[in-house]
């Protein structure tokens, strides 16, 4: 029987899951995207060559992987074509891509929505993609939402779009911004529809065939743990949910089904948009970790804010995601720095708490608790085992294995799939 495994992200996102996901997928039959929409982005980089992706499954490189964008995904059609004839003019053709059926589309007002929202909230806006991908969330929830299913049958598409320009059209004028036509959209979409009905399967049925296949089964995340929306640091938040738990509902499994959870974690840590970020620190160590470890984001292209890392967020997405394994990323980033810092708990009115707050304005007030860590000069970019690594290094790794009781399965030592150390197999 082949093994069912969840990579998900143990920060707020940004933690190299589009490299590991590459990396174990080299023996996995199937990878699937279980959620989100193209706000999220993995960077990957093999044979010298930098892949962005934003929507497409981390598999797409393999011609023998089977791909699935399954029913949690919010996916705006436009962007994924864009993104497949990126792929296309990068010698990138021969893949094998399926489609929920019951996945959502992110359609055009919603991303004017997106930003209108954001900019009615002011100075409370979270600082979103503006990809359209909450409005998308916010119809599927309101019983509103247009599914793949619905471009496809264009019989009943015109009245699912009249239905929601209802909506649509009403906060937009009140605002002042451009209205949408019901007859240009469904014309627009009915092409869409066409286009991409080919990639179009009820993909539960087809994983619940792939499992008693006795495949291995690779489960990408989009974002991290933090921005889930029931149990990050809400508000500043996804719309979805990217954890372990959200994977069988996303894609129409049981839960019995998942065999192995890895967390992946930078060395660090960093976040992109507004929000909460005890660890945050702003000196010439952070200009240097942003600029070494290239902390820009995917999608965006916006600076990341950078902070050490973080045990306390990590005890908490172990917790929340049942890890079974912990992936530390961009070790090699950290080389060079005299003195590093492991946050191990807060200070919160003068308690010390190793736990994040429900509270956003009592979590704005925790403190952090460091221990530090003597720092290693050496370039570790071509190790190929924890042996060879500098006494300090295994000692920042053997120091977050103690403190969070898990063991440590991959490092990665560079940007190359190649610069991937695994300590246990994950399939």
């Amino acid at each position: 029987m082949g093994k069912r495994v969840v990579v998900i992200g143990s920060q707020w996102g940004d933690e190299g899951k589009g490299k590991i996901t590459d990396f174990l997928a080299s023996k996995a039959d199937v990878v699937v995207r279980s959620q989100g929409g193209n706000n999220a982005g993995h960077t990957i980089t093999f044979d010298n060559k930098k892949f962005a992706l934003h929507l497409v499954p981390s598999g797409v490189f393999n011609p023998n992987i089977i791909n699935i964008m399954a029913s949690g995904m919010v996916i705006n059609p436009v962007a994924l074509f864009e993104e497949l004839n990126i792929l296309n003019k990068q010698g990138i053709n021969n893949y094998r891509l399926y489609i929920s059926n019951r996945a959502h589309i992110v359609m055009p007002y919603h991303l004017d929505l997106d930003e209108l929202y954001e900019e009615l909230k002011g100075e409370e806006a979270v600082g979103t993609t503006k990809k359209g991908i909450g409005p998308a969330y916010m119809d599927k929830v309101a019983r509103i939402g247009i599914r793949v299913a619905d471009i496809i049958d264009s019989n009943t598409l015109l009245q699912k779009i009249r239905n929601n320009l209802i909506f649509t059209n009403m906060i937009l004028k009140a605002n002042n911004k451009k209205t949408y036509s019901e007859e240009i959209l469904y014309d627009e979409f009915v092409k869409i529809g066409k286009q991409i009905e080919p990639f179009v399967i009820d993909t539960s049925i087809l994983l619940e065939e792939l499992i008693h296949e006795g495949k291995n089964i690779l489960f990408e995340g989009a974002q991290g743990t933090m921005l889930c929306i029931d149990h990050g640091t809400y508000p500043f938040v996804t719309s979805s949910s990217p954890t372990a738990a959200s994977i069988p509902l996303n894609c129409g499994i049981t839960g019995n089904y998942i065999t192995d959870v890895l967390g992946v974690t930078k060395a660090y840590t960093t976040r992109v948009g507004e929000g909460v970020f005890p660890t945050e620190f702003e000196d010439e160590t952070s200009k240097k970790i942003r600029i070494t470890g290239n902390e820009f984001g995917t999608t965006t292209r916006r600076p990341r804010r950078i902070g050490w890392l973080d045990l306390v967020v990590l005890k908490h997405v172990k917790r929340v995601n049942g890890l079974n394994g912990l992936s530390i990323m961009l070790l090699d980033v950290l080389s060079g720095i005299e003195e590093l810092k492991i946050c191990t708990s807060y200070e919160l009115n003068g308690k010390t708490i190793d736990y994040i707050p429900a509270n956003y304005d009592e979590y704005k007030k925790c403190i952090p608790n460091y221990i530090n860590l003597k720092g290693w000069k050496e370039d570790i970019s071509k190790v190929k085992s924890f042996e060879e690594l500098p006494i300090n290094c295994q000692k920042y790794l053997t120091t977050i294995e103690e403190i969070l009781d898990i063991k440590i399965t991959v490092f990665s030592v560079g940007p190359d799939r190649e610069q991937t150390v695994t300590l246990k197999n994950i399939f």
